[in-house]
């Protein structure tokens, strides 16, 4: 993206973004949908169902167990019959594959990504 149609968010904006560390403890296929899987991650203080569309790349198995950067306060959305409850974040990796975002040391679940 070239830097001068970069359209920029104050501090203040970004301060508003919840980014937390889960683990992904369930994972399943939603009937009818090709693209996107169901995912349960604990956060530290709940349990949250995402849904991840990531399905033409991983199985659900794959994602158990893997710690992930979730935002917690993205506004709840209806996919494929289910209300998803915040967003994995991922990288875009060439030809689309999602390279989900981790850490790289061992970092209690719930602790909050600044």
């Amino acid at each position: 993206m070239d830097v001068d149609t970069v359209e920029y968010v104050s501090y203040d904006e970004f301060s508003k973004v919840q980014l937390k560390i889960g683990r992904v403890i369930h994972a399943e296929a939603i009937q009818g949908m090709q693209k996107v899987f169901k995912a349960v991650v604990d956060v530290g203080s709940e349990q949250r169902e995402l849904a991840v569309g990531a399905a033409h790349y991983y199985s659900p198995e794959q994602f158990i167990g893997k710690l992930v950067v979730v935002c917690t306060n993205l506004e709840p959305r209806k996919i494929g019959g289910m209300m998803s409850n915040g967003m994995l974040l991922a990288a875009e990796e060439p030809g689309g594959r999602p390279a989900f975002l981790t850490v790289a040391e061992d970092t209690p679940i719930g602790s909050v990504v600044r």
